[in-house]
């Protein structure tokens, strides 16, 4: 008993030699694993909510309208964490810090490619938006887009 309050303590050694202990108020076998599961869903919460997405930011208050935005951002994440996780295997693998943890998420690495690539493609979409009007406006100021209509 802990301070009047009866405990129950699951330990596992991990792969680092760190101790990551479970405690919990009921007995559970399944403790770490029960934690594992709750881990990663409070890590894509945490890149729903700041380390990304911003999710709080849309002060959205009809559940309707946040199912639907949970779910679009849901596979948004899985799109940005499958991406850092390509980025870091095949591309260049992220930097380790000195503790053994990598320097930044997968998630991070892949929000950020992900970011760039989408830019690029603005940018490449303006360009050919720009080089289509000054084609349009060339071919009018010219009498080419006339010349044209009258061969047919």
């Amino acid at each position: 008993m802990v301070g009047r309050v009866k405990l129950y303590i699951s330990a596992l050694q991990l792969e680092n030699g760190e101790l990551l202990l479970v405690v919990s108020p009921q007995f559970n076998a399944n403790a770490i694993q029960d934690y594992a599961l709750r881990w990663e869903i409070e890590t894509l919460f945490s890149c729903l909510k700041g380390r990304g997405f911003n999710l709080e930011n849309t002060r959205l208050t009809d559940p309707r309208r946040v199912k639907k935005l949970i779910a679009v951002l849901a596979i948004s994440f899985c799109w940005c964490y499958l991406t850092g996780e390509w980025q870091h295997d095949q591309k260049k693998a992220i930097k380790i810090k000195k503790h053994g943890r990598l320097s930044m998420s997968l998630f991070r690495y892949g929000l950020d490619y992900v970011q760039m690539a989408i830019q690029r493609l603005i940018g490449f979409g303006k360009k050919l938006i720009a080089v289509l009007a000054i084609s349009f406006c060339w071919c009018y100021l010219t009498g080419e887009w006339q010349h044209d209509q009258k061969k047919r």
